[in-house]
């Protein structure tokens, strides 16, 4: 498509300059002339092609900077055609980017942040929170974010300065309470710590800890925005300051260290915001329940905290859009702004449970806009160590993207046909990978986040933790179609097609590792060494292969997007699999063999993993952390967690 720009976007060069030749719009001076120009009307953007006398002319009428971007992608898309168009549109929810997490052990490089950011210009976002625990360099601290795949400022500063051609704003979300265990885990900076994760809060150093860390994570970046964190503080104050100063109730201690850091913020002109949690599970009956629908917000409170600290209600898994109402409503008498931070579940999976993301986010999306919340988040959270991605999970920022320029939930359609043009990737293949966990037995679009695709493969098939949660569920017969479906969807001359081949390689493992357990028992309670044989011989090597070369994509993949710093937990992870595989063919070979009189582990009666589970509604299962799902006994163990 060759176009010739009118106006003056000097302004939008650099962006355009990054934009155009994965669009296949080319600047000749004899190409159809497109006008960017300002309008009078900062949340509306038009696109056109007309049709006049002297041929096609376009242009691209934009308030904001960024929606110029988005206007650009809808140019390219819709001209391409050769006809007459107008797109007319309105952004409805003023603020709306992602959130990153950088804190668990996928640290997003330099290639990684181009290419992403350049999808989210397209979509039309406008901001993207960093949360950064302690994955920033802090002068004068060498363990803050030690081997941990830390920031430089310089980097940091790359990342703002790609971000803002394209009008998006970059800025910081860090800890200053609570979240630090990552940190605080090093000896030489015990000073700092009442619990394995929260500061020493009213300490002259950890105060002066604070304001450091506040300089060295907004300084390279021109937004004066900044996210304190503060979520989850639950074990504050019972720790070392306990035994400095006695018992004090958490709200005060909360408040007189917010108190602190917002004074800090303020002397640098700072526009601050912290997670909501807390106050809300302080006002509740129990102390605990941030979600309680009987909570009110108490006078003490509302008088305690300041109103200059935008308050962000997270909120990633209910359905109905009273829920959220209902909680906006609670939040009100605190009498703080208030934004939100919705999901998109790449958490604790290998995939996306779009089925659960989708639904949450038109409920909250549609909700905000009734309610004139208007400061939206995406939060990818990476959980235990991170197997997804940011990247399988652009179809959930596409639908953020759409909900904030339409009136009421987006058209279905139109959302597939933008992340086709913004991804190159049908709709249909991202939403197959909602798929590796919702399988036979989870509950409808996966609403009670049962994770298999991450249990089974790292289970041991001696041990078999989840072999009674799966009993009678065709598994395997589930991932073999699964794999078929994405090698079946994949499109080799798509730029991000490498992005389906961990899960199509996960597949793979599953369909041969998900039921082995239970046929590894049944053969051994039944005295079938033949059968036992076969498995040790044929089929657990045949597995093993299977994870090496699951484990040889996932490692090529990361290392294409993310700092290798944290690749070394998912190495020792595939490492346990397969050295454990080894280990059962081993011990089963003995055993047939008579050398071995019995195997105990598979002597033990097999019990459900939780009281979660499909037996009661509850879904497949969930678990949290790799070291649950791969052994009951002592993985670590901590003497003094405080």
């Amino acid at each position: 498509m060759n176009i010739r720009w009118e106006g003056d976007p000097a302004a939008l060069a650099a962006g355009i300059r990054e934009l155009a030749p994965g669009l296949g719009i080319a600047e000749t001076e004899d190409g159809m002339p497109v006008r960017a120009e300002r309008s009078p009307e900062e949340d509306e953007l038009t696109v056109a092609v007309e049709e006049g006398p002297d041929g096609s002319r376009g242009y691209i009428r934009y308030g904001r900077k960024h929606q110029f971007f988005r206007g650009l992608g809808l140019l390219a898309q819709h001209g391409r055609a050769g006809k007459a168009f107008r797109i007319e549109e309105r952004q409805r929810l003023r603020t709306v980017g992602p959130m990153f997490d950088l804190s668990r052990n996928a640290v997003l490089a330099a290639d990684g942040w181009r290419a992403m950011l350049g999808k989210m210009a397209l979509m039309g976002l406008n901001t993207v929170m960093l949360y950064m625990e302690d994955t920033y360099e802090l002068a004068g601290e060498p363990y803050f974010g030690y081997m941990r795949g830390r920031y430089s400022a310089a980097e940091l500063k790359e990342i703002d300065d790609y971000a803002d051609q394209f009008g998006i704003e970059a800025f910081p979300s860090i800890q200053t309470l609570a979240h630090l265990e990552e940190f605080l885990k090093w000896e030489p900076v015990k000073a700092y710590k009442d619990t394995k994760g929260a500061l020493l809060v009213d300490d002259e150093r950890v105060d002066a800890l604070v304001e450091r860390m506040i300089d060295a994570a907004t300084a390279p970046f021109r937004s004066r925005k900044l996210h304190i964190g503060m979520d989850e503080a639950e074990e504050v104050g019972r720790g070392k300051y306990l035994d400095r100063h006695g018992y004090k109730d958490r709200l005060h201690i909360m408040t007189d260290h917010l108190a602190r850091v917002l004074a800090a913020t303020r002397r640098r002109g700072l526009k601050t915001m912290m997670w909501s949690d807390m106050f809300l599970k302080l006002a509740s009956a129990g102390g605990e329940d941030y979600y309680d629908k009987n909570t009110r917000i108490p006078e003490e409170m509302a008088r305690l905290v300041p109103k200059d600290v935008d308050m962000v209600y997270w909120d990633y898994n209910h359905l109905e859009q009273d829920d959220y109402r209902q909680l906006i409503d609670r939040h009100r008498p605190l009498g703080c702004n208030l934004a939100f931070a919705g999901a998109v579940w790449i958490f604790n999976t290998f995939g996306v449970n779009y089925g659960l993301s989708l639904r949450a986010t038109d409920s909250a999306l549609t909700v905000c806009k009734q309610e004139d919340v208007g400061e939206i988040y995406a939060t990818m959270w990476g959980d235990d160590g991170n197997e997804s991605n940011p990247f399988l999970a652009l179809l959930g920022l596409q639908y953020y993207a759409e909900h904030a320029y339409a009136d009421g939930s987006p058209e279905w359609q139109r959302v597939a046909e933008r992340v086709k043009f913004v991804t190159g990737i049908d709709a249909d293949a991202f939403l197959r990978l909602r798929y590796l966990d919702e399988t036979p037995g989870s509950e409808p679009d996966n609403r009670k986040q049962s994770n298999p695709s991450k249990f089974l493969l790292y289970q041991d098939v001696l041990l078999g933790l989840f072999d009674r949660q799966i009993e009678g569920l065709p598994m395997s017969a589930h991932y073999a179609e699964l794999e078929k479906a994405i090698a079946e969807g994949r499109d080799a001359a798509a730029e991000l097609d490498y992005l389906f081949e961990v899960p199509q390689r996960l597949c793979a493992v599953l369909k041969l590792k998900s039921e082995i357990g239970i046929a590894l028992k049944q053969a051994y309670d039944a005295g079938d060494r033949r059968r036992l044989r076969q498995i040790a011989e044929k089929e657990l090597p045949a597995i093993a292969d299977a994870v090496q070369a699951l484990r040889a994509a996932h490692r090529d993949q990361w290392h294409g997007m993310f700092k290798p710093f944290g690749w070394e937990v998912l190495d020792i992870r595939y490492g346990g699999v397969t050295n454990r595989l080894d280990t059962a063919a081993r011990r089963l070979i003995a055993y047939a063999d008579g050398r071995l009189p019995r195997i105990e582990e598979l002597e033990q009666e097999r019990l459900v993993y939780s009281g979660a589970n499909r037996f009661n509604n509850g879904g497949v299962g969930w678990s949290s952390f790799y070291y649950r799902m791969a052994t009951p006994n002592v993985f670590y163990h901590v003497l003094n967690p405080f």
